[in-house]
């Protein structure tokens, strides 16, 4: 079976996709995207991912007139053409095309949007119950960078990231500040656990606002499991008795060590656990059949 994507109010094979040279995606990295993970054909939290989209759209001046809408006809429109249930989606939108220099006349603005769904890819269960080794990372997140704390184009010095762990034999990279505060993982947010509390950065580290993180710290709090949103020195992470990632298709993954350091016994805490059932059961009560 071929295929489908969204391109521009269009549901077409992929191979005949095509997107101008002079997008502004292309030619300046600008532009947002979404990682959103559908369960039983439908999108968990898709409304906060558009609203996050659509906020650092706002913020950051990118000319990207669309509804959340639109955005979500999109999603639903490459799922039902890719007959997937379960999935994992992504959503990119652009400000289309970049006025050329030799461009006298005012061009109404025509947004790139992009929406792709594939099956979805879950990491192997035995993770969940061993852990994960993450390192960190040789890079920094510099509050006074326009781009941080909004998920866009400009997507290489993650990657990057990535590869550096990869190399370590580590599943993830935990980003500090220039400040020397715990920011996030590469492509997640990431909690610390001790004496009982959770605690994660808040998200004016700044840090990524993801939809995960804040599931996790409402139904967290709803469960009467203390949760602080606090700055964390590298001290604090390496002193936890429990660390745990969120994302949208990662959902709740425990860590067991920090390159050579084993947090805690070097087993998915109780907290941690507990905090897995509590998504579990937020996902199955939104998108379960």
């Amino acid at each position: 079976m071929s295929e489908f994507v969204y391109l521009n109010d269009r549901v077409l094979p992929a191979g005949e996709a095509t997107v101008s040279v002079f997008d502004a995606g292309l030619t300046h990295a600008a532009g947002l995207f979404e990682t959103m993970r559908a369960y039983h054909g439908r999108v968990m939290r898709i409304n906060d991912h558009l609203e996050r989209l659509l906020g650092s759209a706002a913020t950051l001046d990118l000319l990207i007139p669309v509804t959340a809408a639109q955005l979500q006809h999109a999603v639903y429109e490459v799922l039902d053409a890719n007959g997937l249930k379960d999935a994992r989606i992504r959503l990119v939108v652009t400000p289309g095309n970049v006025p050329r220099p030799d461009q006298v006349e005012v061009v109404e603005p025509h947004p790139t949007i992009l929406a792709t769904a594939t099956k979805v890819q879950p990491h192997p269960p035995e993770q969940y119950k061993t852990g994960w080794r993450v390192c960190i990372s040789p890079y920094k997140t510099n509050r006074l960078d326009p781009l941080a704390g909004h998920k866009t184009l400009a997507y290489l010095p993650r990657l990057m990231a990535m590869k550096d762990a990869a190399s370590r034999r580590c599943n993830e990279s935990l980003w500090f500040t220039t400040e020397n505060n715990l920011a996030e993982g590469s492509v997640c947010n990431v909690f610390v656990v001790k004496d009982g509390v959770i605690r994660t950065p808040p998200v004016n580290t700044p840090i990524l606002p993801g939809t995960v993180r804040k599931a996790v710290i409402d139904e967290a709090r709803d469960a009467d499991i203390p949760v602080e949103e606090t700055a964390i020195d590298i001290t604090m992470l390496l002193e936890a008795q429990e660390v745990f990632l969120t994302g949208s298709v990662l959902e709740v993954m425990p860590v067991t060590s920090i390159e050579k350091h084993v947090v805690g016994d070097g087993q998915p805490g109780v907290v941690t656990r507990r905090v897995m059932e509590l998504y579990a059961a937020l996902v199955q009560s939104e998108c379960g059949e």
